[in-house]
């Protein structure tokens, strides 16, 4: 089993930063792609940006350009900085991971969320 837990959210006004962290620990083999989502109020959930094992990145067209998303693979763990921020910003932000075992299985894991508010 695997687990992941977020923190780095928080109140922040408009045009403010925040950093979001994402460690998974337990029964890790091989963690493939990562990746943030997000769900507002009244919203589905929706992918903010993902990251490959090799690095490559992936961003919703509405935060290219202010939001940042890497991972430290020695650490097991997923950041995403988050610059500029507005208020449609706000939403509980989801981290999730493919993780593929050492019997070739595999299963995606979510965090529990974070919240963010963007709000003057």
């Amino acid at each position: 089993q695997l687990q992941l837990v977020e923190s780095g959210g928080g109140l922040v006004q408009p045009g403010g930063s925040l950093r979001l962290s994402c460690a998974a620990s337990g029964s890790i083999f091989k963690i493939y792609a990562m990746g943030w989502y997000r769900q507002a109020p009244g919203k589905q959930r929706e992918p903010v940006a993902t990251i490959t094992s090799g690095g490559s990145t992936n961003y919703a067209d509405s935060v290219k350009g202010r939001f940042t998303i890497s991972r430290d693979n020695a650490k097991n763990t997923l950041y995403l900085q988050m610059n500029s921020l507005k208020f449609e910003d706000t939403a509980v932000y989801y981290c999730n991971l493919l993780h593929v075992g050492l019997d070739s299985s595999r299963d995606i894991y979510w965090g529990q969320g974070t919240q963010v508010t963007v709000s003057s």
